[in-house]
């Protein structure tokens, strides 16, 4: 898998480019790849998501339509986005989301930082992600699956302003706080990683130094 360095990217903007490097994927124009890129200040939501759920004052922070899996979730400054374009027919089977979840898991542990997945039970809403052991959560997780390749990915908390979460319901679940590495290392008193060792850190355990390394600019 190749790793793809990019700068902040406008939402609507990386959806078109995601249209793109899905159909180079499926063509075999391009690997798999991984784009590591942050967004502006944006609220996504799937389409079950019920309008009760986003925020009241929409005009603040923009809210797109994603076509993706999962609810409502922020992405802005402080936070970074991964998007993972891979041909699972290619990789051969296996539960693509938890292999993510246990990748990101090892990745934040290289930093300094103890997290695990939750199983979700049955009837509740999904707890696909990245926890902290007490039940607050850093990374949300929403992927899609057509044609046998991925898109969409993973939005890791490293430094963005919460209070965004407090305007909505985030992931569809009501009782749960978001949290973010800086947060974290506060409370913790451990040193802070910048982003550019968090990016290392998950190509580390995602691309396992078996791809080539490019960048660009967002």
């Amino acid at each position: 898998m190749e790793r793809v360095d990019l700068d902040e990217v406008p939402y609507e903007d990386a959806m078109r480019r995601m249209a793109g490097w899905v159909e180079e994927r499926r063509s075999g124009a391009a690997p798999d790849r991984l784009f590591l890129l942050s967004h502006p200040p944006v609220i996504t939501y799937g389409h079950t998501t019920p309008v009760t759920e986003l925020p009241d004052n929409l005009s603040r922070i923009p809210a797109v339509e994603a076509d993706r899996g999962g609810h409502a979730t922020y992405h802005g400054p402080g936070q970074l986005v991964g998007y993972l374009v891979l041909n699972l027919r290619e990789r051969g089977p296996g539960d693509v989301v938890r292999w993510l979840e246990n990748g990101l898991i090892a990745a934040l542990r290289d930093l300094g930082f103890e997290t695990v997945r939750r199983d979700t039970p049955k009837g509740s809403p999904s707890l696909v992600g990245v926890w902290t052991p007490d039940g607050r959560k850093l990374v949300s997780i929403g992927m899609r699956i057509r044609g046998g390749v991925t898109s969409h990915g993973f939005a890791l908390n490293i430094d963005p302003d919460l209070s965004v979460f407090d305007s909505f319901v985030a992931c569809s679940l009501t009782d749960v706080a978001m949290t973010s590495l800086r947060q974290l290392a506060t409370q913790q008193d451990i040193p802070m990683p910048d982003e550019a060792a968090v990016r290392d850190a998950i190509a580390l355990h995602l691309v396992k130094e078996s791809g080539s390394r490019t960048g660009g600019n967002g």
